[in-house]
């Protein structure tokens, strides 16, 4: 997902998007270079307008060599040809998401607040972990409440890839990166940017390089 030490941006998109006009709007944001990794992140929706969107968005998350994982749904996921998927507790199974995905496919997982979750399923194979919400959102109603500290612990005795999430913007994201975070995952502080998404992500990226760099 991250060939670079760096702390890697992880962008979800917003809960609705226009298959119109999102599409073009996604290349311009990846096409700034400052994108690792896409997850496709909708509410609200049926399993036809997933795999539309999924068939206009793969494509261009292919060919520049992002991943685009999927959120909750496996099935979809592996249907669709996703890389990947990612899973929340209540989302069915670690194992039942890895038989269906295949041992070459990204499959990744909410921990919350949870060390011994992130661990018993980073040891089953997980390829990565994500932790919080650190910082109010308005994406979702947070189940708990994280502090940095929970990623410098993971960090020194795992190497399974971790996630913070949550509120996370390019004027909070500090703590997080210098813990040790892999990605930070992102969605309002890039698509609601005041200067527009295409801003968005380069704010975030110039934030990530100024935090690594103290």
């Amino acid at each position: 997902m991250n060939s670079d030490a760096q702390t890697g941006l992880y962008l979800l998109t917003p809960a609705k998007i226009d298959l119109e006009t999102f599409p073009a709007l996604l290349a311009d944001v990846l096409d700034t270079g400052a994108v690792d990794c896409v997850q496709l992140r909708l509410k609200d929706i049926d399993d036809n307008g997933v795999v539309a969107a999924v068939k206009k968005l793969l494509p261009i998350c292919s060919e520049r060599d992002i991943p685009l994982i999927l959120n909750d749904r496996p099935d979809l996921a592996h249907k669709t040809g996703c890389d990947g998927v990612h899973i929340g507790e209540d989302d069915g199974s670690y194992d039942e998401a890895r038989k269906i995905m295949g041992e070459e496919h990204i499959v990744g997982v909410s921990c919350y607040d949870s060390r011994h979750r992130a661990m018993e399923l980073g040891e089953k194979g997980a390829d990565y972990v994500a932790f919080g919400a650190f910082f109010p959102t308005k994406t979702k109603d947070p189940r708990t409440w994280v502090e940095p500290e929970i990623i410098e612990i993971w960090t020194t005795f795992t190497t399974v890839p971790c996630v913070a999430i949550g509120g996370i913007n390019a004027d909070n994201l500090a703590p997080l990166v210098q813990a040790g975070a892999d990605f930070v995952a992102i969605s309002g502080a890039v698509w609601d940017h005041p200067d527009g998404p295409v801003a968005g992500a380069k704010a975030i990226r110039a934030a990530i390089a100024a935090a690594s760099a103290e």
